[in-house]
Formats: C-alpha cells, sequence, structure tokens
C-alpha cells in the first residue's frame, strides 16, 4: 500500500503548507483565493461531467442517483452529522472544506482504480499520479479553509485501502462503465461543493454522498438478473 500511504502523505504535508501561508494571509486575500478555489472545484466538476457522459450507457442514472441517494442521505441527515462532528475539532467553514477535500480527493478514477491496480499488478503510477495532484489540491484547500483539512487524508486512505484489500475479490465487478457512472454522479458532487464555496447556492453535498452507491447496486442487480 506504498502509493496509497504516499498520496495520504502528501496531502498531510500540503495542508501543512497550506496553513502556514494562510497565516500570512489578510482577510481580502483568503476571501479572493476561496473565490478562486469555487471556480475551481466549479470547472472540474463541469470538465469531468463533459469528460465522462458522452460514454455512458445509461444517461438517466445518474438523475436517478442523485434523487435517490437525496432522500438516503437526507433521511439518515448526514449533513447535520457531519457538521457536528467537525464542528468538534474546528470552527468555521471546516466542515464545508472537507467535504470538498473528500469529494475531490477520493471520487475520481485514479483513487479507485489505483489501489486495484497496485494490489494486483504492483504498479504504483497511478496512485504517484494521484498524490501529486492532491499534494496541489491540499495546499490550496488548507490555505483557504486551515489546517483542519489533514484530516481527509484519514478518509482517503480508508477509501483507497478498501479497494486495495478487497481488490481480488472486486477487481472484475469494477467494470468501465461502472467507474464511468460513478464518475458522473461525483463529477455532479463536485460541482456542487463548487457551487456552495461560491456561495452561488448552498447544497447539502453531504447527503448526496449515497448517490454514489446507486449506479453500483444497479449495474449489479443488472448482473444478475442478466445471468
Amino acid at each position: 500500500m506504498i502509493g496509497t500511504i504516499v498520496n495520504a502523505g502528501l496531502i498531510v504535508v500540503g495542508s501543512v503548507i497550506g496553513s502556514v501561508v494562510k497565516k500570512g494571509m489578510k482577510e481580502s486575500y483568503q476571501d479572493i483565493l476561496m473565490q478562486a478555489m469555487g471556480l475551481a472545484v466549479t470547472a472540474l466538476g463541469i470538465y469531468s461531467l463533459a469528460k465522462h457522459m458522452p460514454n455512458s450507457q445509461y444517461p438517466v442514472l445518474f438523475i436517478v442517483s442523485l434523487a435517490l441517494g437525496g432522500i438516503i442521505g437526507e433521511k439518515l441527515n448526514m449533513e447535520e452529522r457531519f457538521k457536528t462532528v467537525v464542528s468538534r475539532f474546528s470552527k468555521g467553514n471546516l466542515a464545508e472544506g472537507l467535504s470538498t477535500a473528500v469529494l475531490l480527493f477520493c471520487i475520481g478514477t485514479l483513487s479507485i482504480v489505483g489501489p486495484i491496480e497496485s494490489a494486483l499488478n504492483g504498479n504504483q503510477t497511478y496512485l504517484f499520479t494521484n498524490a501529486i495532484l492532491d499534494l496541489v489540491t491540499s495546499i490550496v484547500l488548507a490555505a483557504t479553509f486551515g489546517i483542519g483539512i489533514a484530516l481527509s487524508a484519514i478518509v482517503l486512505f480508508c477509501w483507497q485501502g478498501f479497494f486495495y484489500v478487497a481488490a481480488g475479490a472486486i477487481a472484475g465487478w469494477i467494470t468501465p462503465a461502472l467507474l464511468t457512472e460513478i464518475s458522473i454522479v461525483g463529477a455532479a458532487l463536485i460541482l456542487s461543493s463548487g457551487l456552495s464555496i461560491l456561495g452561488i447556492k448552498k447544497f447539502k453535498t453531504m447527503n448526496l454522498i449515497p448517490a454514489l452507491l446507486v449506479p453500483a447496486l444497479f449495474i449489479a442487480v443488472k448482473s444478475m438478473i442478466g445471468m
């Protein structure tokens, strides 16, 4: 799991660097940096949607996923529970930053395929590439939201660790089609985070997280029926 360890470690390093940079910034600079971060996250969400939607075999699935996932997340009240936990460690808008960080770091092809490739073939290329991207992103996020962004490294380690450990059992099940559908839903969630940071519309992004499970369940049921 050397690739995952490096990935998580660089997020911590980036968070420390970003928090140090933030301390020397005027409030006006922090505000413009948050706007820049919001624009960047929004652009990433749009880019990912444009990249993956043309390859979707089920164009309506992401709509159903967001609807069902939102209902489940709202029922579980995930957004408020998440904020309650985060507020014990920090005040301010860290919860918004952490939810954005978790989405950016975990919901992507590199963060899913990477640990599987590492476990099955010993290839760390995807994870090392992802680690460099996350280093830069964590610096910007921490400069905006503070050192608490480092907590997302724990989530990433558990996320990638799950795929690494379960690679033998699920590698054949994680098809390109499934990755495409999950990436589309993930892109929509990243876009919602960007719009929230910009203050255009405050989305309960954490309540939409269960939407990521719907494509997996749909394809699993479809495969069973097909058998």
